[in-house]
């Protein structure tokens, strides 16, 4: 019997391994390893710290997210052996396999700031990309009157990129529905040069920004968090106070993939770009967080990679050449405030564009401004995860990004 192992159960592994179930051919058997008996739903916890999502409709039960036949094993991993093709689990176990899938995600890393943890966290600093994160936060949004908030990225690659942006929309929104907007200052600290990069995007939306009063220190990289004084300082020695910090940490691959050697100085593995195969590794595929793309770290993405690894996988136990299906394509939808949100199309080539998506002149969906139907269909998003992307069911829309309903602007616009 030969074998085919993938480590983690997130919304990659999981979308893998629902994939190659009932088309392995036979004397192949299928494993994923995760520690977790829940599957998070991390889109929500966007929406948790503002209460307008419950716990308990982002969790479910990890055997309800694979399907049948799929053999899990609730283990942690200690280390992968390259060389004797084993997974090393938490009780010493070891698991043979043929072919590898490396779907374990990607965590923060608070502890990586100088500063950042300590008897402040999840009091007057605070994080939402964790579910004990989102509801510390919650609480503290509730007593949260006037004051400086400031959201922070530490430093990228993170997961969701335009999560924090997202975050201080809906602040002004709830602090607008709380009748306190104006005793609020929203700060937005980011390390990049702006808070849109991309200049179609940045020209189309930068509106946004003014509209609802949020500064940005840009190039602001952090070295430092004084929870005392409340202050953020960057490398260069600038400074940011702050009443409420929400904090976007460093975040780096699973533990096992360092004990591994697997991976960079984040501990992301260096994958090639299109066939999604682990470089210097014939026999190890990579999908989602896990990998060092310059691709975002988001479900979309995720959700095209999968069909390209379990095509890539079949196509190594069949002995044919490697498909380099994936282009770099991600999607997704941006909440403005007011039930309002915005959707963003693109992959490594071609940057956000406006136009309707999927149909073309149709939509429903509009890229790059704002509108009702694209917050409806975040909202809808979620069933779709639950009942379609999960199991794998056929959808739609191609892992390859389309031009079909983009348009570019004009060269001055876009300049």
């Amino acid at each position: 019997m030969k074998n085919i192992v993938i480590l983690g159960a997130g919304t990659a592994g999981t979308m893998v391994a629902n994939h190659l179930r009932g088309k392995l051919p036979s004397g192949w058997a299928l494993k994923i390893v995760d520690p977790d008996p829940l599957h998070l739903y991390q889109p929500g916890l966007l929406f948790l710290p503002f209460g307008d999502e419950k716990q308990e409709r982002l969790l479910r039960p990890r055997g309800h997210t694979l399907r049948s036949g799929v053999e899990w094993s609730q283990q942690a991993v200690e280390t992968v052996d390259v060389e004797a093709r084993q997974v090393v689990l938490e009780d010493s176990e070891r698991l043979s396999y043929d072919i590898l899938v490396l779907a374990s995600g990607s965590q923060i890393r608070p502890e990586e700031t100088e500063g950042l943890l300590g008897d402040h966290w999840h009091n007057s600093a605070h994080d939402f990309y964790t579910l004990d994160g989102a509801n510390a936060l919650r609480r503290a949004l509730a007593d949260f009157d006037d004051g400086r908030l400031v959201v922070n990225v530490v430093e990228m690659p993170i997961k969701c990129p335009v999560a924090p942006l997202e975050f201080l929309f809906l602040a002004d929104d709830y602090f607008t529905r709380r009748g306190i907007r104006d005793r609020v200052e929203l700060v937005y600290a980011t390390p990049l040069d702006g808070a849109f990069t991309k200049p179609v995007a940045s020209a189309a939306l930068g509106y946004l920004l003014e509209q609802k009063g949020i500064q940005v220190e840009s190039e602001f990289n952090t070295g430092e968090v004084d929870g005392e004084a409340r202050l953020l300082r960057s490398w260069d020695e600038r400074e940011v106070p702050y009443d409420l910090l929400v904090s976007i940490p460093t975040h780096g691959g699973a533990p096992f993939i360092a004990a591994s050697g697997l991976g960079n100085e984040l501990d992301f593995v260096p994958t090639e770009h299109h066939s999604l195969l682990a470089k210097a590794h014939d026999r190890i595929f990579v999908l989602g967080d896990a990998t060092d793309l310059p691709s975002s770290k988001a479900g979309s993405v995720a959700h095209f990679q999968s069909g390209v690894v379990a095509n890539n996988v079949l196509r190594t136990i069949a002995g044919k050449s490697l498909v380099e299906g994936f282009d770099g394509h991600s999607n997704c939808f941006i909440e403005s405030g007011g039930g309002k949100a915005l959707l963003i199309d693109f992959n490594y080539d071609v940057e956000p564009l406006p136009g309707h998506y999927p149909v073309p002149g149709l939509g429903p969906f509009n890229l790059l401004a704002e509108s009702r139907v694209n917050h409806w269909g975040k909202l809808a998003f979620r069933w779709i995860y639950w009942n379609a992307l999960l199991p794998a069911l056929p959808l739609p829309l191609p892992s390859r990004m389309s031009m079909a309903g983009k348009r570019r602007p004009p060269e001055s616009v876009a300049a």
